[in-house]
């Protein structure tokens, strides 16, 4: 803040004098080249500083800078190439020369942001103003800082006054808020893009289940703070843990933290943090020997050889990371073979630390026995190309090339703008920017619309946050049998236009540090298979869940269902209940051992009816047949056939007709034979009454006539309630589904309880009537009295149907029809066998009792029964 004031104060007294004075001078490490237009440039070329005070004053303020970074100084010799490159072309800035300025920000923000403060201001001791305030500013445009958080302090000023900044290693999102920073551009995606990139390879591989180390910096914490946003928006999974990694020496921490990786089901550990952070961290994995992980990794540390050390290929091999687009810069190379250091003025002193922590000598006096110690002198003629360096190597060129598209972006803006027609241009009055009146809030205009194709082929633009067109290589650490070590490129991640991030990989490159050579499995809980719902465990995250099987009649067919579906009415769920399946249909079938049994018996009591009906009429003529009525004998075994055949319509799968058919041809056949039953029984007390004195006359009212008009009339009035319960309530076919959950009954509904109870009562009642009748003539004087068999058969009758109720009130589904059936069977064998066992057993077995005689026995009243 207090830099802030001093310069904000700086430039604000343009309007009060005719100069401005500095209040004091930055002395740091730096490159220089002039031109006529300059640019900036921020690089970290040490690792570490002893920060100086940061006070204003006259004395000069040297940090002392120390671990030379040999990466980051190729990248400011990247900017160097670029600007060259840029000069030599013909077709881009013609006539107008590039020149830089490139500090060394040592890795401090306090350093980086006094370099930002000289490009910005210059370093002239005293700059004398015009009248008409025309001129080039200092620099033009800043390439820098790799850092977010110098990034954000930096461009938080140089916003102010819309000084264009294009970052080519910040990724923090909040750098894409363009009301805060207005003037700040990048050529690497943001951390938004690459949160969405490594949730991409979560969904990929299945793993819902990950740790997260961060960094405690702006950085670490935007990134986190997207990537749970996202997680949980996207519901790819879920944290496990989430870590902050300390910065400096913390061992007690460092220590908690891996004792959590360790003790977590999570086999996935992402890592946001800088390489400083991982080296520190590694430390403490190898000492508790933590292995079986897969790590991801952020662009910060993905392709950084520091980590790729035999001794950690163990705890690293097979690391996915995300890393910056690679890029091809030619004649790179031989402009770094070409680095020569100053040995006359000493103007670049970052070279002369390059060569000497490359050739392991010194330019200055070395210290006493620096030369007893293997030290030697620098001359400046060492030769580079002899010297195996990955300061050469530009095979794989990450963050360089974003410097060197950063460098041609500046420079497209400006050539755009150059380009400008008088009166056509974009600024007030139509006015355009000059060489001689150049402001850098105008190149931020065309910076916002810059757009070119890269000798590799890339295109460059900035979408409205000032974000570059976003794409990641995906990177895998290959360990090699021999030992060694190869960061190799198995896919890439990209967004595409309207369509979000696509993902492409080569999965069988992948190495994968496991003995089953397979991507491991991180999951809180197993996925939930078809036919079961996921059950959250209380008080852990929504990947923590229980798989509680569906329920009877409820099914899911995906996984990880969230709740089971009920299967439509007429399905029911599968076994394993993933499907739904059509419910079993239950009913009275012929096939089954149940129907066929019942089928038999109706059958075969059908056939007894015809065989004892074919006898009697072989033996019509005979006095056993002819002494029990024979025509009513013919009419009651029809009706026994009637009965047994009318069963069959309670078999089969229930129909409307079968349905309005088999209890009236139940009742009117069951009338029909009870009938017969009662007609005999009143014809034989009728007889009997007759044979005594004055009864005589009686016999008139029994004749054939009347029996068959008796018989008739019965079986009338039952043939009138059939009709009237069909046509006001008829019976229908009903699917139940009330009795068994997975079974559909089909079965027949009576429509009217009250026609089908009256149906039955009236049966009933005639049945009744024939047995009291029947038992009253049980004991009369004849030797072949029919009324007591009449008695036995009505007996069996009654005690069938009887037993039929509750049997029938309590039994369900197909079972109601087989006791119907079974009630309609025993019935009628029943009446068959004790209304015609005996007279067929004296027809077949003892003709010799089948005679008028035998019948009529030695009594006159005997005689007269016969007649």
């Amino acid at each position: 803040m207090l830099l802030y004031f001093f310069f904000s104060t700086a430039v604000s007294s343009i309007l009060y004098s005719s100069y401005c004075q500095m209040q004091g001078q930055f002395n740091l490490n730096g490159m220089h080249k002039a031109g006529d237009v300059m640019l900036g440039g921020l690089f970290q070329i040490h690792f570490f500083s002893t920060y100086p005070d940061l006070s204003f004053t006259s004395e000069p303020q040297q940090p002392t800078c120390y671990g030379f970074d040999v990466l980051g100084f190729r990248k400011a010799q990247t900017m160097a190439f670029a600007i060259n490159e840029i000069n030599r072309n013909s077709n881009l800035l013609p006539n107008v020369t590039l020149g830089y300025s490139l500090y060394d920000n040592c890795n401090v923000l306090g350093i980086g942001f006094r370099a930002s403060l000289s490009l910005a201001s210059g370093q002239e001791e005293q700059v004398v103003l015009h009248e008409t305030c025309v001129g080039t500013p200092p620099v033009l445009g800043i390439v820098g800082d790799s850092s977010s958080t110098r990034c954000i302090a930096i461009s938080s000023v140089l916003g102010l006054y819309r000084v264009p900044m294009v970052s080519y290693f910040a990724t923090c999102s909040c750098l894409s808020d363009r009301k805060k920073f207005p003037s700040f551009f990048r050529t690497i995606p943001s951390d938004a893009f690459q949160v969405r990139a490594v949730i991409q390879i979560l969904k990929r591989f299945g793993w819902t289940w990950a740790g997260l180390l961060i960094s405690d910096d702006d950085y670490g914490l935007h990134a986190a703070r997207s990537f749970q946003s996202d997680l949980s928006q996207s519901g790819a999974g879920c944290l496990a843990y989430l870590e902050i990694l300390p910065w400096g020496e913390d061992p007690a921490e460092l220590r908690r933290i891996v004792d959590v990786m360790k003790k977590s089901t999570a086999r996935v550990v992402i890592v946001f943090a800088h390489e400083s952070h991982m080296i520190a961290l590694m430390e403490e994995v190898i000492r508790q020997n933590v292995t079986g992980l897969q790590w991801i990794a952020s662009e910060a540390w993905a392709s950084v050889t520091v980590l790729q050390m035999p001794d950690l290929m163990p705890y690293l091999g097979g690391t996915l990371g995300i890393a910056i687009r690679r890029g091809e810069i030619p004649g790179l190379r031989d402009f770094l073979l070409q680095i020569r250091p100053d040995l006359q003025h000493n103007s670049s002193h970052v070279v002369n630390q390059f060569w000497e922590h490359t050739f392991e000598c010194s330019f200055s006096p070395p210290p006493a026995g620096w030369l007893e110690a293997g030290g030697a002198l620098c001359t400046g003629q060492e030769d580079l190309e002899k010297v195996e360096i990955e300061f050469l190597d530009v095979s794989n060129l990450r963050p360089e090339y974003n410097v060197y598209k950063a460098v041609y972006s500046l420079a497209y803006a400006l050539h755009d703008m150059l380009q400008c027609e008088s009166g056509r241009g974009p600024f007030s009055n139509h006015s355009c920017g000059s060489l001689q009146r150049l402001e850098p809030w105008q190149l931020v205009h065309y910076l916002e619309k810059v757009s070119f194709t890269t000798s590799f082929g890339d295109q460059v633009s900035f979408d409205e946050n000032g974000d570059v067109l976003p794409i990641y290589d995906i990177m895998n650490w290959l360990w090699l049998p021999d030992g060694g070590i190869e960061v190799q490129t198995v896919g890439e991640v990209k967004k595409l236009p309207f369509k979000g991030e696509q993902l492409t990989l080569d999965e069988d490159k992948i190495f994968w540090n496991f003995e089953s050579k397979e991507p491991p499995q991180s999951v809180c809980s197993k996925t939930c298979p078809p036919g079961t719902r996921m059950a959250r465990k209380k008080g852990e995250p929504v990947c923590c869940f229980d798989c509680i099987p569906c329920s009877d009649g409820k099914i899911s067919n995906e996984t990880d269902s969230m709740e089971c579906i009920s299967c439509p009415e007429d399905f029911w769920s599968s076994p394993q209940h993933d499907h739904c399946v059509p419910k079993e249909t239950e009913f009275l079938s012929y096939p089954e051992s149940l129907g066929i049994c019942l089928t038999i018996a109706s059958l075969l009591g059908t056939i007894i009816c015809a065989i004892v009906l074919g006898i009697f009429i072989y033996h019509h003529n005979t006095p056993i047949v002819r002494a029990n009525n024979s025509e009513l004998s013919f009419q009651l075994l029809l009706s026994l056939k009637l009965c047994f055949l009318c069963s069959l319509l309670f078999i089969g799968r229930p129909r409307l007709w079968t349905c309005q058919l088999r209890h009236a041809v139940f009742g009117i056949s069951f009338v029909l034979c009870v009938s017969c039953i009662l007609v005999k029984t009143m014809v034989v007390l009728a007889v009997f009454k007759a044979s005594k004195p004055g009864g005589r006359p009686r016999l008139k009212w029994f004749g054939t006539v009347q029996q068959r008009g008796t018989v008739l009339g019965l079986t009338c009035v039952q043939a009138t309630i059939c009709t009237a319960w069909i046509v006001s309530a008829s019976p229908t076919p009903h699917k139940n589904t009330q009795y068994y959950n997975d079974k559909i009954v089909y079965e027949c509904v009576v429509g009217s309880t009250v026609g089908f109870s009256v149906l039955l009562g009236y049966i009933g009642l005639l049945a009744v009537l024939s047995f009291l009748l029947a038992f009253l003539a049980r004991n009369l004087p004849d030797s072949f009295n029919e009324a007591k068999f009449i008695t036995f058969s009505m007996l069996i009758f009654c005690a069938v149907w009887v037993a039929f109720f509750p049997a029938y009130i309590s039994s369900s589904g197909k079972y109601t029809d087989a006791v119907e059936v079974f009630a309609i069977l025993a019935s009628s064998f029943g009446l068959l066998f004790a209304l015609f066992g005996p007279k067929c057993y004296i027809i077949l077995i003892r003709p010799e009792r089948n005679t008028k005689k035998a019948i009529m026995g030695r009594g006159n009243t005997k005689g007269n029964l016969v007649k």
